[in-house]
């Protein structure tokens, strides 16, 4: 458990449906809008997740996430998943873990990456990129789906 930074602004558009339904939005989300639709992401991913909540503070821009998982893996994708996302600049990790084990290495995306490039820095081996690749889906639906500013598993 822990605070993760991110970079507000840079992150996907999170386009997930909200959980539940919200109206028409206005130009800026409120701060409960933004939480639903964190909500809404996470449980799209099909992650094993029991006791999920997110709630976002829009003045600190940061989204608190509880709830239990079994494995280190799922417990940082969703951190990353709520973290990449454009409103978010910090979450608060609240999440447990069923079976404790080490934590991946975070990376962050530079313009130029990609993920032959960030294994090659990690591992020592351009073309072990499919170990990044399997360690972030579903965050990341193929190998070329990374941008500048976004925050990425790497596992030992």
């Amino acid at each position: 458990m822990g605070l993760f930074d991110f970079v507000k602004g840079i992150g996907k558009k999170n386009t997930a449906p909200a959980e539940p339904q919200t109206p028409a939005t206005p130009a800026e989300p409120t701060a409960q809008e933004v939480a639903n639709k964190l909500l809404g992401l996470v449980k799209s991913l099909g992650l094993p997740v029991t006791g999920l909540s997110v709630s976002y503070n829009s003045e600190t821009d940061l989204a608190t996430v509880r709830g239990e998982v079994q494995t280190q893996a799922d417990k940082e994708k969703i951190v990353l998943a709520i973290g990449n996302v454009d409103h978010v600049a910090q979450v608060d990790d609240q999440i447990t873990v069923a079976t404790p084990e080490p934590e991946s290495k975070f990376y962050t995306v530079k313009s130029g990456d990609n993920l032959s490039k960030i294994s090659k820095e990690f591992y020592g081996d351009p073309n072990q990129y499919n170990k990044i690749f399997e360690a972030n889906r579903p965050l990341l639906k193929n190998a070329d789906d990374i941008f500048p500013g976004q925050v990425l598993r790497i596992p030992a």
